[in-house]
């Protein structure tokens, strides 16, 4: 059977993932995908790959909604497909309007996203459910914190803190009583994280008002992601992965692995957060870290193509049978770099 085209409305096509993004869905084997491209750089490598693309404000502008609106009134896409942690809070408190378009916005509801982006407001929605996570603290002085830190174990141990809502690992910091400066100085990365309680007092002494901050034990293990698709809170599709190397923030390697626990801790949270679509969960060890309402670094399959077939079950595609025999083409053996590489044109 031959499918018909389809026209999606993809975001955020300059991000570190949209490139392998767009080929793998172009690749899908199955059907013509014509994909209209958005970012807020006119030179996102995007808009070298896609078949139109149109520069828009940044997902955290109030002129984003109204701007990218415009976009799927003009391109009449099938589905408006979204990337960005900025963007999926404004696609979802916009959607009515988008979706009066005639496309589907695979997004979740603006109260699910709210809980994800707010990591306090998160453990609190998660309290009392099988879901594993680290001790956490919430200071409102610079006293309790101090005081935090030593119920968490410092100096014995380090202890971390972030604020509740930030992107990626923005003021994220390790309070270790270990930290030597001439060492770090010299040998370390420009962004070392670490830092000791003394640092940190001497920062904030006096600070009015305190900032909002999460105060946690420290992780440290393997890291892995179960990246799933989810209808109202249900775990439809799922792959687990390894997160091998990180640089300047950025995962740069990738394993699938097979570990139903994580997964069943995923479809725990997902269901009490009631998300939809494309989540990403992230975990240290066994201890759930983060969500991510948006789609992540996938690492694909020749006949696992996890956005694709999101797409086709956002389109009533895919039935049980179909969903059952996708999961269990999953391979705990795909491993995958992610690269840099160049284009090159005339102005």
């Amino acid at each position: 059977m031959t499918l018909h085209p389809l026209k999606l409305v993809l975001t955020a096509v300059g991000c570190p993932g949209a490139s392998t993004l767009i080929r793998m869905l172009k690749a899908n084997g199955e059907r013509e995908i014509v994909i209209h491209g958005v970012d807020m750089r006119d030179e996102a490598i995007g808009r070298f790959m896609c078949d139109e693309f149109t520069p828009v404000p940044a997902g955290s502008s109030d002129e984003y909604a109204g701007a990218l609106e415009e976009v799927v009134a003009r391109a009449r896409p099938d589905i408006v497909f979204v990337q960005s942690s900025a963007e999926v809070g404004p696609v979802g408190r916009h959607r009515a309007a988008l979706e009066r378009h005639g496309a589907r916005v695979l997004v979740a509801e603006p109260k699910a996203i709210d809980l994800c982006n707010d990591k306090a407001e998160m453990a609190a929605a998660l309290e009392g459910l099988p879901v594993p996570r680290p001790r956490t603290l919430q200071p409102a002085s610079l006293e309790e914190f101090v005081a935090g830190c030593a119920e968490l174990g410092y100096p014995g141990v380090p202890v971390c803190f972030k604020p509740p809502v930030a992107k990626g690992s923005r003021g994220f910091r390790v309070l270790s009583a270990d930290v030597d400066r001439v060492r770090q100085l010299l040998h370390a990365r420009p962004l070392s994280r670490a830092m000791t309680l003394d640092e940190f007092v001497d920062l904030f002494r006096g600070v009015e008002p305190f900032p909002r901050l999460l105060l946690m034990e420290y992780l440290d293990g393997p890291e892995f992601t179960v990246d799933a698709l989810v209808d109202g809170g249900e775990l439809i599709l799922h792959q687990t992965k390894t997160r091998e190397r990180v640089e300047t923030g950025v995962a740069m390697a990738f394993r699938t692995v097979e570990r139903p626990d994580l997964v069943a801790t995923a479809a725990h949270a997902c269901r009490a957060l009631g998300l939809d679509w494309f989540v990403n969960v992230q975990f240290i060890g066994d201890r759930l870290l983060e969500i991510n309402p948006r789609v992540s670094t996938f690492v694909y399959q020749e006949d696992f193509i996890l956005p694709y077939l999101g797409l086709k079950y956002a389109l009533g595609e895919l039935d049980a049978a179909a969903i059952a025999a996708a999961q269990a083409r999953v391979r705990p053996s795909r491993r995958t770099i992610r690269y840099y590489d160049q284009v090159f044109w005339d102005v």
